[in-house]
């Protein structure tokens, strides 16, 4: 292909190609603009998934009320540590009339709500930590304190069930 740009219709042709990825670019936003109610499936089915894998093995393991399982709770700390990550864009003030379990706190004091999420995460990188080592105790430990961060959370972010 030669790019010789020294004729008139070449000229155009790239211009009018310049163009178009310009256009592209500046459309892009607006394309990626997602529903409030998309956010609010979306948030959901990650706390869904959290709960999968929290109340069904974590915390009953922490707990003590199932045997500890080293190779579960490895893999399903590696599930929460991504699923901890999820969540939290699909927040977005957009989503506040949105009919959900979250309470107006989240929208009304979203420092507190994002220091709460930060308190979680936190929680759960210490337990991806726990986890190497292997050490029963420390690792039931840990899954007891992230226990603590979830709850705090749901009392002052989402509605009782």
């Amino acid at each position: 292909m030669n790019f010789n740009l020294h004729g008139e219709n070449q000229m155009k042709s790239l211009l009018i190609l310049l163009g178009a990825v310009g256009f592209a670019f500046l459309a892009a936003p607006g394309h990626a603009q997602v529903k409030p109610e998309t956010l609010v499936k979306q948030r959901q089915a990650v706390m869904t998934l959290h709960g999968k894998y929290w109340y069904r093995h974590l915390r009953p393991t922490g707990q003590g009320k199932i045997p500890y399982d080293a190779n579960m709770v490895a893999r399903n700390v590696g599930y929460m540590d991504a699923l901890s990550q999820m969540p939290w864009d699909g927040f977005n003030p957009s989503t506040k009339d949105v009919p959900s379990g979250a309470l107006p706190a989240v929208f009304a004091d979203p420092a507190k709500f994002k220091e709460a999420q930060d308190r979680f995460r936190s929680e759960v990188v210490k337990l991806v930590a726990a986890v190497k080592p292997g050490d029963e105790a420390s690792v039931k430990a840990q899954i007891l304190a992230v226990n603590k961060g979830c709850d705090s959370c749901h009392e002052s972010f989402r509605e009782k069930k």
